[in-house]
């Protein structure tokens, strides 16, 4: 009888714990995952431009008679800022079309950076275009405020640090 207690107990106990399981399978999964609402954000560059500039600005203490080639400068960045915004924009809109996402191959993944390079040397040449006149009209005291926050994020005061792009060491 002690046998058919515990034998009886020990099915019990199997079945009580499998019961949240099968619940657990059989109820149906959502339409769409959730994402975090971090994720869910819409980060724009051109919101966080002003505030830069305004720091870059007030950090180099620019003057009235540095102020065409400041508006120059200003006028470029708030341009590249509102060119990412559309990027961004269109990227998301492709994904939320939910289209197909397969794996690039090699010539796809090459094309593609060059095209990213390409568009990157233009950017470039527009900043270098107006940063130049820009620095060319600042004090000595204001060329090496300028060194400072003009340098890529990350290499501030590291005297000829290079930018190695996100973590991208060794590929070819």
């Amino acid at each position: 009888m002690r046998k058919s207690i515990i034998s009886t107990l020990v099915t019990l106990s199997l079945a009580a714990a499998a019961v949240p399981l099968a619940v657990a399978q059989s109820a149906a999964p959502s339409a769409a995952p959730q994402r975090p609402a971090h994720a869910q954000s819409a980060f724009k560059p051109s919101e966080r431009v002003e505030a830069r500039l305004a720091y870059v600005k007030t950090a180099l203490k620019i003057t009235d008679a540095q102020a065409p080639q400041w508006n120059a400068y200003a006028n470029v960045v708030r341009k590249h800022a509102q060119q990412a915004d559309q990027r961004m924009q269109e990227r998301r809109a492709r994904m939320a079309q939910g289209a197909e996402r397969k794996r690039p191959t090699a010539i796809e993944r090459l094309e593609r950076r060059q095209q990213f390079l390409t568009v990157a040397a233009t950017r470039a040449g527009e900043r270098l275009a107006v940063q130049k006149p820009l620095y060319a009209a600042l004090s000595p005291e204001q060329q090496r405020v300028a060194d400072e926050v003009f340098a890529p994020r990350g290499h501030r005061g590291q005297g000829g640090g290079r930018h190695h792009g996100g973590g991208r060491h060794g590929r070819a």
